[in-house]
């Protein structure tokens, strides 16, 4: 029979506390090891189930302990937020009892040990090298932007602004991916499988707040998607944290039709808050060939453009 202190865990938490306050990191952590724990079904693990009728989803609290080598209590005051003197050791045996991806394990240490984080690293402006424009504009026929913390698009080229719109329409803080995925329809039309763009928008977004708890600007950001979109506010609780990386994404772009591109993110060296992400076509396909023809038409507007000022 389940503890009792098991047996409350099926409320839905919300998803922050009052808008453009930090988040509370240990409310975050509690659930992200609840979350994490209910994915998990002890055949999973070698573990032999008990009875038919469980009244919790995944692992158990005693269950998750005897597999990372804890005490139950000690296991349970870690999830109920009291990460405090927690070592590194304990928390990579929990990771590992809990199957964690690397993206995960460094988030949870984030979240156990938010103050030796905050003195290590605070949030700073977002500040993007003039160079890293230019950059972006001799990259001719290849959608690239650079994106920052809270997924700010901070500078694009061209070819960006062919294939995604033009960003420079938009005010400066809609210049966001999140903003964009969840607020503006248009984004739905765009990506075949939006709801793998959406979910990867999140867990981004999850990572930034494990590694800037105290970052109001996010905070009010969750708020206010979490209020304007139900569909934010589902993937937010599943707590799933991913690194920007690198795959495919199917497109269908109004002028040229679908596109079917692979994306690389390359981790800036001087800020690691801040990425280049680039599109490519393979060689000789259809994709490419749209490609072309948005690069062309990109370039025709920005030419436009630029004579009317």
């Amino acid at each position: 029979m389940d503890r009792m202190d098991d047996t409350s865990e099926g409320a839905a938490p919300h998803p922050q506390g009052p808008p453009g306050r930090p988040l509370d990191s240990r409310a975050e952590l509690s659930e992200f090891l609840r979350s994490r724990r209910a994915r998990l079904q002890p055949q999973d693990v070698g573990l032999t189930g008990f009875g038919r009728h469980r009244r919790v989803p995944g692992l158990r609290r005693e269950e998750l302990a005897q597999l990372a080598g804890v005490s139950v209590a000690y296991y349970t005051r870690l999830e109920q937020g009291n990460g405090r003197n927690v070592s590194s050791e304990v928390l990579d045996a929990i990771a590992r009892a809990l199957r964690l991806t690397d993206a995960e394990h460094a988030h949870l240490t984030r979240l156990a040990k938010p103050k030796a984080l905050k003195k290590k690293r605070a949030a700073r402006r977002q500040h993007m090298r003039p160079a890293l424009q230019r950059l972006l504009d001799s990259i001719d026929g290849t959608p690239a932007y650079v994106v920052g913390r809270r997924s700010d698009i901070l500078a694009w080229n061209a070819a960006a602004a062919a294939l995604f719109g033009d960003w420079g329409e938009l005010a400066p803080k809609d210049r966001n991916w999140a903003r964009i995925c969840f607020l503006d329809a248009r984004a739905r039309d765009l990506f075949v499988d939006w709801e793998q763009k959406a979910s990867d928008i999140v867990s981004y977004l999850r990572m930034d707040a494990g590694c800037y708890p105290n970052d109001t600007e996010l905070s009010a950001l969750v708020g206010e998607l979490s209020v304007k979109s139900d569909e934010f506010r589902r993937l937010w609780a599943t707590h799933d944290v991913r690194e920007k990386g690198h795959g495919v994404k199917r497109m269908r772009h109004p002028l040229v039709g679908e596109l079917t591109l692979a994306y690389e993110t390359l981790r800036l060296p001087d800020d690691c808050d801040q990425s280049l992400v680039m599109y490519h076509a393979e060689p000789g396909s259809a994709s490419a060939q749209g490609l072309r023809l948005l690069a062309s038409w990109g370039r025709d507007a920005s030419s436009v453009g630029s004579g009317t000022q």
